[in-house]
């Protein structure tokens, strides 16, 4: 049989090419220039001379791994945790927290900076970089070749678990449960079918909240309770999604600004607590809160702000989408005696300029979305036309499309402050104080 052979396309993708970082991402991925267009390289840092594959190639940017470093960045350091690298939980331990809080700064800056300049980061607020994480959620998978339970993170690469030993971000009390709870779950008879477990550490103490997928025999919830005991962490048990079942005596809680918060293991709160003190802090300080001030906390969850913000103003309202929340928020008002604090329930993407709680006056305003923003409430929020808001933010994305609205309404951007709430990872979080002209 004939065979036709035709010139082999040169895969460029397989040549190596040596480049110059220039710049970290806000990601933790080294940034170079190769034919007029952004090359993200993971794992490199600034100063680095790297002989690098492509990966992906993109129209405007490409992404390349490195197959060989030739020098090393003084801002490279030895990541604390084994699993680095593999677990997908942080991604920059192997850069110095200085350059860290520099390129998640500058990338802030940049997306809140107009034509191309670069606005300052007036703040950057953090905490001890190691141990801060007081919630972790673990996957559980049982090998049943090897006998053996699995418990840990997802993979960087995929979605496939990495078998956690060491956590140097988990709160310490949290990170000292892995071994002996993974001994524990291993010696159920239903350790085949178990889903997850969430590790909390709330002021009054650990809590996990177990999940699992058929029910308990009467001799695993024995061998769970001794382990409750035995290491002092309330158990809670999920037979599905929407149930919880409390074993423990006491309601978890924490403390802020000086208030005592119950919460359920199901709310959220933020997992870095001493970063959140000091946010909650930064935002009443921001807004000048006065006795005679009324104040809407728009997407206020449980009370975070709207709490600390009804010790200081005449009266605060606070707006949140989950029922679960709102019903919370207003039960930890009534245990901290606040009287001058009201909750609603509402959809903040629908249409509320008919609600009660949006016809009111109030001087100023305090908004935590999630991700997606806050699209949905800026024209209200300028029709009120407070004297300043607060806008904290999770995605620097959606906080430079809504600092739009209010730019354009005659507010101008007078402190802008870097969350470093998870750091060693790529989250870039942050907080805006809108003053109008």
């Amino acid at each position: 049989m004939a065979q036709f052979y035709s010139a082999k396309r040169r895969d460029t993708n397989r040549e190596l090419l040596t480049v110059t970082v220039t710049d970290l991402d806000p990601f933790g991925q080294g940034v170079a220039r190769h034919k007029g267009k952004a090359l993200f390289i993971r794992g490199a840092l600034p100063g680095e001379q790297v002989e690098v594959r492509i990966t992906e190639d993109k129209r405007s940017y490409a992404q390349a791994e490195v197959k060989r470093r030739l020098n090393d960045s003084p801002e490279r350091v030895k990541p604390r945790c084994p699993h680095f690298g593999v677990c997908g939980g942080c991604q920059q331990q192997h850069v110095s927290l200085a350059l860290q809080q520099e390129a998640k700064s500058k990338a802030l800056g940049r997306m809140m900076g107009e034509r191309e300049q670069p606005r300052l980061v007036d703040d950057i607020i953090s905490a001890d970089s190691w141990g801060y994480r007081r919630r972790a959620r673990l996957g559980l998978n049982y090998q049943p070749r090897t006998q053996t339970l699995q418990m840990g993170f997802r993979k960087a690469s995929d979605k496939a678990l990495v078998d956690i030993h060491h956590c140097p971000v988990l709160a310490p009390r949290l990170e000292a449960l892995l071994e002996p709870l993974r001994l524990c779950l291993s010696e159920l008879s239903i350790v085949n079918r178990l889903g997850h477990v969430e590790l909390v550490l709330a002021d009054g103490g650990p809590l996990m909240v177990l999940r699992h997928l058929a029910p308990l025999s009467q001799g695993d919830r024995q061998k769970l309770e001794r382990f409750s005991h035995s290491h002092e962490v309330a158990l809670f048990l999920a037979p599905d999604s929407d149930s919880l079942e409390s074993l423990a005596e006491d309601e978890p809680w924490y403390h802020s600004d000086g208030l005592r918060l119950t919460f359920s293991p199901r709310d959220f709160i933020q997992v870095n607590d001493a970063v959140n003190q000091q946010m909650v802090a930064r935002a009443i300080e921001w807004l000048e809160v006065q006795p005679e001030d009324r104040v809407l906390d728009l997407f206020c969850g449980m009370g975070n702000f709207t709490l600390p913000l009804a010790k200081r103003a005449a009266a605060v309202v606070g707006v949140e989408g989950v029922a679960a929340l709102v019903a919370k928020g207003e039960y930890n008002a009534q245990r901290n005696s606040l009287k001058n604090v009201t909750f609603f329930h509402e959809n903040l993407e629908d249409d509320v300029t008919r609600q009660p709680w949006a016809q009111q006056g109030f001087t100023k305003i305090l908004l935590d979305p999630a991700r997606a923003g806050a699209a949905g409430v800026m024209q209200h929020v300028i029709k009120l036309a407070p004297s300043r808001v607060v806008y904290v933010s999770c995605n620097p994305t959606t906080l430079a499309r809504d600092s739009e609205a209010l730019l354009a309404a005659g507010y101008h951007i007078k402190r802008l402050a870097m969350l470093d709430m998870f750091p060693h990872t790529g989250h870039l979080e942050s907080m805006a104080l809108f003053e109008r002209n």
